[in-house]
């Protein structure tokens, strides 16, 4: 049984229409004879968005008790065991109730591909593991729910859904995107034109990046990460996935063997953005990861400020890039 194919419909804020065009082709693709069900749909009380699930079929959802609540969410076994051509899964970056089998909506989305079924689906650019500091550096915002960027990149297709921010906000004033009083707090908060701006521009970037040619193997940049358990290590971390996704070059981490109880979270981090961590012996630390880089035939370096013996590595690195990535910290500004 061939892998299903997953198609991600992108775009930098709630509101811009992600929903509204996966819907859209997925009642094409009904009208061209495939088949095609509804595997989880947020409708948010929009109207025209709602007016699109007409003829398709909805698998239910799954009912599950919290706290003396009760939830629903996407049933994944019973879309499996019904086993259709297309599955359309709104907001991929969704975490699950709690009780769920799998923690993360993406997860769930994988068993579905890996069962053979298509699979349309919504997501944010600020979801993406990779650009979480970048984000909360734009917007002041720490987004908790985030995909691996690996998922995106294995995407058979990137659609941008986009509208500029200007239009984005007039739909929140007439009331298309949220409730009124949602959509004020929304406009003084997140919806700020300069926040909108930036993620737009982040989205904008990802999506050239899916559809770049890919650069030939040879002669390619290879990026080496020097992990320390300071918690600067997540911020070093992304910002070398991202350089190397941009130069479509390999990543790999290394630490000192002696710090490899406390690095757990970090190693969790690398494991998300599926970058191979390893732990080597460090008698002389600048002297031992310079020595490796060498030996893998590193081109840049990524370290952190705060690493110990920063200037000695400097000194012994000289024959490669050594990008010295500082902890960005937010400023309020009158």
């Amino acid at each position: 049984m061939s892998k299903g194919k997953l198609k991600v419909f992108l775009g930098y804020a709630a509101g811009v229409g992600k929903t509204y065009r996966m819907l859209l082709e997925a009642r094409q693709l009904l009208d061209q004879g495939r088949d095609v069900v509804i595997g989880y749909f947020e409708p948010h009380g929009r109207r025209d968005t709602i007016a699109l699930t007409a003829g398709l079929e909805t698998v239910p959802r799954k009912v599950y008790e919290h706290r003396g609540s009760v939830f629903e969410d996407m049933d994944t076994e019973a879309v499996i065991a019904r086993h259709p051509e297309v599955a359309a899964v709104d907001e991929f970056a969704h975490t699950n109730v709690p009780g769920s089998p799998r923690l993360k909506r993406w997860q769930d989305v994988m068993l579905l591909l890996q069962a053979g079924i298509d699979v349309l689906t919504s997501l944010n650019i600020q979801h993406m593991e990779s650009l979480n500091d970048q984000v909360w550096h734009v917007t002041g915002i720490r987004v908790r729910e985030t995909v691996p960027d690996w998922i995106l990149q294995e995407a058979s297709e990137v659609v941008m859904v986009d509208v500029t921010p200007r239009a984005l906000l007039h739909r929140l004033e007439r009331g298309v995107v949220y409730a009124p009083e949602k959509a004020r707090q929304a406009m003084d908060n997140f919806f700020t034109e300069a926040n909108l701006s930036a993620l737009r521009e982040l989205a904008l970037r990802q999506t050239a990046h899916q559809i770049e040619e890919k650069r030939d193997a040879a002669g390619r940049d290879r990026i080496l990460l020097w992990l320390t358990p300071h918690p600067a290590a997540a911020m070093l971390i992304r910002r070398g996935r991202r350089v190397a996704d941009y130069l479509n070059s390999p990543c790999t981490a290394v630490f000192a063997q002696r710090d490899e109880a406390a690095m757990e979270p970090w190693l969790n981090v690398c494991r998300n953005l599926r970058i191979d961590a390893k732990a080597i012996p460090c008698g002389d630390p600048a002297r031992d990861v310079a020595d490796y880089a060498r030996a893998q035939g590193v081109t840049q370096l990524f370290v952190s400020r705060n690493t110990p013996e920063l200037a000695r590595l400097v000194s012994m690195a000289r024959d490669m890039q050594v990008i010295i990535v500082a902890e960005r910290v937010r400023t309020n500004t009158a």
